[in-house]
């Protein structure tokens, strides 16, 4: 996938002006925030979410290690563990796979790793078809290969309507609108695929270093088709998504779900263990699990680290006021919402995503549904300060911030200049007490919005009046 992020205020400006899109996006409220809120009242939320940040911690901090020990328990059950430094060389490594196997068509679950990857372009330019199994991921992937726009839900932003006349368009068939009847229509159009196809392609939720395992969650049962009719199954996840132990997963499971979708557990779960062993009657003959770096390992040991404690339950993007919007598409890359934010400036540059860590209201509601504890607010405004330390924000606003850090640190110049641009603010607002136009560096925040006017006083002048009364 592309990297637009640059395009931040340019493609916000065009969802917020999306009518459609802001109806369609109101299923995140009314679906995953209250199904969500419902959900982990039948847990103690803090202490298993103090539980799942001290296992993913224990992972991260010896993460070499753990990788380690997993590459040997999957290799002894018969599995080949490759690595890659750069999603590139990820993609290469699962081009060579299908071309050792003589693959012609590769069916593929729900993986945000292999967006990063650019996988179904990589194959399709080796003359290699990839079908996306994922019902959302399929109605994206036939509408001109449009990008998701959640990690979960990747199809969100648009409406039954919108999909039943892209499926009367592409599958050549008469216009359904019933739920069901749709699905089934895409069933049976992908159920030939299922069949036919010589390798699939999954992600991988977690992988477990005691046993060799991946462990892949879902809601349609498509990952069970992909790891079980073809002859070769490649998983394919970041290097962070290593767990030590069956009791880490288990942990990791009662709050993924639930952070989620609002479910107590996925539809799907499967834990695959090596290729098909003599005796047994599916599973793939050959299997690949392609663990990527791709700008993982530079956040280890670093602020940045606690990051890659992300489980990719989307909960952040769910309840941030801004993603509720205008989307994932503003973000332009595989991971939107505040956890988009902090992870595309890590992996693709900061200098490549210079509005995303000022894409937050940094009202801390990140943090407070995260079920791995991250400090999603703070490593944002950490990002605002390497923005600052390196001159990426435009000269205005640096102008702007060090004339006020200036005033702040002189109690006398601020109470006179507070003093002065109170009095200047009321007299701008007139009669209706708004300000339509603010000047210079505030110019920006007016243009969508008009801002009340003080009432020309300071807080300490008021507090003084208050104290006086009293």
């Amino acid at each position: 996938m592309q990297v637009h992020s640059m395009e931040f205020k340019a493609r916000a400006g065009q969802k917020l002006a999306d009518q459609r899109l802001q109806q369609n996006l109101k299923k995140l409220s009314t679906k995953f925030v209250s199904a969500r809120a419902e959900a982990i009242q039948a847990i103690d939320f803090d202490a298993t979410r103090e539980a799942l940040k001290e296992r993913r911690n224990r992972a991260l901090e010896n993460l070499d290690v753990w990788l380690a020990t997993f590459e040997e328990a999957a290799t002894k059950r018969g599995a080949t563990v490759l690595y890659a430094e750069t999603t590139a060389d990820a993609a290469k490594l699962v081009a060579d796979i299908a071309r050792k196997h003589g693959v012609k068509k590769v069916i593929k679950s729900k993986s945000m790793v292999t967006e990063e990857m650019r996988l179904n372009q990589v194959l399709g330019e080796m003359g290699v078809q990839s079908i996306e199994t994922d019902l959302g991921e399929y109605i994206l992937q036939i509408n001109d290969s449009e990008p998701p726009s959640h990690i979960i839900a990747p199809v969100i932003h648009k409406d039954k309507d919108e999909v039943a006349d892209l499926f009367a368009r592409v599958h050549n068939k008469p216009r359904l609108t019933d739920v069901s009847e749709m699905t089934r229509e895409a069933r049976g159009v992908l159920r030939p695929e299922f069949l036919s196809a010589d390798m699939g392609v999954t992600g991988g939720n977690f992988v477990i270093a005691e046993t060799g395992s991946v462990a892949v969650v879902t809601n349609e049962g498509n990952e069970g088709m992909c790891t079980i009719m073809p002859r070769v199954h490649v998983a394919v996840t970041g290097i962070e998504k290593v767990l030590p132990t069956l009791e880490d997963l288990a942990t990791v499971m009662r709050l993924l779900p639930r952070s989620a979708t609002g479910q107590a557990i996925s539809n799907y779960f499967s834990l695959l263990t090596g290729p098909r062993a003599e005796g047994e009657k599916d599973g793939p003959e050959h299997m690949y699990f392609v663990l990527v770096d791709g700008g993982r390992s530079g956040l280890i040991g670093g602020e940045f680290q606690e990051m890659l404690r992300c489980i990719r339950c989307g909960a952040c993007m769910n309840h941030c006021p801004v993603y509720q919007k205008i989307g994932g598409h503003a973000y332009g890359w595989v991971y939107p919402g505040p956890m988009g934010s902090v992870l595309t400036p890590s992996y693709v540059g900061l200098a490549n995503a210079v509005d995303l860590p000022q894409a937050a209201t940094l009202c801390g509601e990140c943090n407070r549904v995260c079920p791995a504890s991250i400090p999603l607010s703070d490593l944002l405004r950490k990002l605002r300060e390497k923005q600052m330390e390196r001159g990426l924000r435009p000269w205005q606003e640096r102008f702007a911030l060090q004339a006020w850090g200036y005033v702040a640190r002189r109690p006398a110049l601020y109470a006179f200049v507070t003093r002065i641009g109170a009095r200047f603010l009321s007299r701008l607002g007139g009669r209706s007490r708004l300000i339509a136009n603010l000047p210079m560096a505030g110019k920006g925040w007016t243009e969508t919005r008009d801002m009340p006017a003080p009432s020309g006083r300071t807080f300490r002048e008021l507090y003084k009046e208050r104290r006086a009364r009293a």
